[in-house]
């Protein structure tokens, strides 16, 4: 079976050494380097279905394939940490977080909470994993695992709610008020999940990253070249 590092403090990234003939797939954008024996396709796995269903949760139509021997670098796009998950059954994800999986392991995504979805703007329209392998997901900032007693229950920040197994009772509520959305800046909903099973949170959303970073943004610009008659202009 392939074989797994993940290296690196704040900014990680996964190595996976593949055999003659191992298999491994990964979200779209996410390869740093390869070995030139290492074969790579594009492809829509799952069937047409499959692939609308993750572009709609937030994932990619396509993923890329790679295929032995040799090795793949892959890295996330935030700071954070990658968790390698073993799937056994079903887990439910966020779909930004993933990174790769193995090709036992299946990748779809459910429709359900369609409307809490749009309205939340959370990322509640889930991926879906399924079958028996290793599944790497790269949390947003810190990462922290929760498992749940028979009818223990935790209420979570719809956007740092990660992943967890499927087969859990979950429910989505309204929080707060006005002043709490607009001046507080709370989520506008809760996750509620009752054990038992396990949970993965992280610590930090895009939303939280956008909102810190944005005072130290030059207002109105955006990078590039702009070529005029009056010269060049390139703008970071």
């Amino acid at each position: 079976m392939p074989q797994y590092q993940i290296l690196g403090d704040d900014l990680q990234y996964l190595k996976v050494e593949l055999a003659q003939g191992e298999g491994f797939y990964a979200d779209a954008g996410h390869m740093v380097m390869k070995s030139s024996t290492v074969n790579l396709q594009t492809k829509m796995r799952g069937g047409i279905l499959s692939g609308m269903k993750r572009a709609l949760t937030g994932g990619t139509f396509f993923v890329t394939e790679f295929y032995g021997p040799g090795e793949v670098m892959l890295s996330g796009i935030f700071p954070g940490k990658i968790v390698q998950v073993q799937v056994q059954g079903s887990i439910l994800a966020e779909a930004h977080t993933f990174l790769g999986a193995e090709n036992t392991v299946e990748y779809d995504a459910t429709m359900a909470r369609l409307t809490t979805g749009i309205l939340g703007g959370e990322g509640l329209f889930l991926a879906r994993f399924k079958g028996y392998g290793n599944l790497f997901l790269h949390a947003y900032g810190g990462l922290y695992v929760k498992d749940l007693a028979p009818g223990e229950t935790i209420q979570v920040e719809a956007s740092h709610l990660m992943a967890f197994q499927e087969g859990m009772n979950y429910s989505v509520q309204l929080v707060g008020g006005l002043r709490s959305i607009f001046f507080a800046h709370e989520g506008l909903f809760f996750v509620t999940i009752t054990g038992p099973g396990r949970v993965w949170l992280h610590t930090l959303t895009v939303q939280q990253l956008a909102h810190a970073l944005r005072p130290y943004l030059p207002s109105g610009q955006q990078g590039g070249i702009n070529i005029g008659g009056g010269g060049i202009n390139i703008n970071l």
